[in-house]
């Protein structure tokens, strides 16, 4: 299999924000188009994105739309694709990853080559695995291995285009069964794994659900953190509308010496531009211009 590279693909620089913030800067906001501004289709959702004041974005799931239309999107609106997840599986049915499926690897694999033709042409740096739930009459350990090796695939295979993998623990409040969730599992993948570019997708309501001390969390985990994305716990509305410490979650990621960015991949309680003013509220902007 010849590799395909991502060369000349170099992150976009913003400018820091207005205001300083407690401690640190606020993070770099990236604007999760499957969460935010669905009150457009997928293609409108980009220039919504824009006119907010989003530099970046995120898409769980952009095989909807073809390369070249997402392509004449993020070029249009001058925005850069930071994240998207590897296919899934039926994810309309209820499955949430099928990487720990040990009779579904030509799938997984496939679905890589698919994720990786979209993440070159669009230039995103970073994919996502989703480790799923096992089917009936698997049993963990077995899903487990599957997981394994799938993961070891998969980061091998992006590394010729130095495109990083991220794997992401669910909650099983959320995804009961999901077979990896928290970050001492994905800690425990790494080391069996052993690849180099395998990184943790740090989703901080997913992590409070199941370890409730997010502070505590970044800095067991400051090595490999390779995304972040936020919403509120329990909730999953916009920060400032749970119980997550959000000053305090991101003094400790600026401490640990995160400097990339962070998606808003939450649930507008009343309409996305409206939730947008949590930004201004925690001592920032979320306009994002560039340098």
């Amino acid at each position: 299999m010849e590799p395909v590279t991502l060369s000349g693909v170099r992150p976009r620089r913003l400018a820091p924000a207005r205001r300083a913030w407690f401690l640190c800067g606020m993070p770099r906001f990236a604007a999760n188009l499957s969460m935010l501004f669905t009150e457009y289709p997928l293609e409108a959702r980009f220039g919504a994105a824009a006119r907010a004041g989003f530099g970046a974005v995120e898409i769980q799931f952009p095989y909807a739309l073809s390369v070249d239309a997402l392509k004449r999107e993020l070029d249009a609106h001058h925005l850069e694709l930071v994240l998207h997840n590897l296919p899934a599986g039926d994810w309309e049915a209820g499955e949430r990853g099928i990487a720990c499926h040990p009779d579904r690897q030509r799938e997984f694999r496939e679905g890589v080559e698919r994720a990786l033709t979209y993440a070159v042409t669009l230039g995103c740096p970073r994919l996502n695995c989703l480790a799923g739930v096992p089917p009936a009459g698997v049993s963990v350990e077995r899903a487990w291995a599957a997981f394994r090796e799938n993961v070891s695939y998969a980061a091998r295979r992006l590394t010729a285009s130095g495109i990083t993998l991220l794997v992401e623990a669910i909650n099983t409040f959320d995804v009961p069964g999901f077979v990896l969730a928290d970050s001492a599992a994905a800690r425990a993948l790494r080391a069996q794994c052993g690849e180099t570019n395998l990184r943790l997708q740090f989703d901080a309501y997913h992590l409070q659900r199941m370890e409730g001390d997010l502070v505590a969390s970044v800095a067991a985990n400051r090595d490999w953190i390779g995304h972040v994305q936020i919403a509120d716990a329990p909730g999953r509305h916009e920060p400032g509308t749970g119980a997550i410490d959000f000053p305090a979650l991101f003094r400790a990621l600026d401490h640990a010496g995160y400097a990339g960015w962070v998606g808003c991949e939450y649930l507008p309680r009343s309409g996305t531009e409206a939730g947008l003013v949590w930004m201004e509220r925690l001592g920032g902007t979320k306009l994002n211009s560039r340098e």
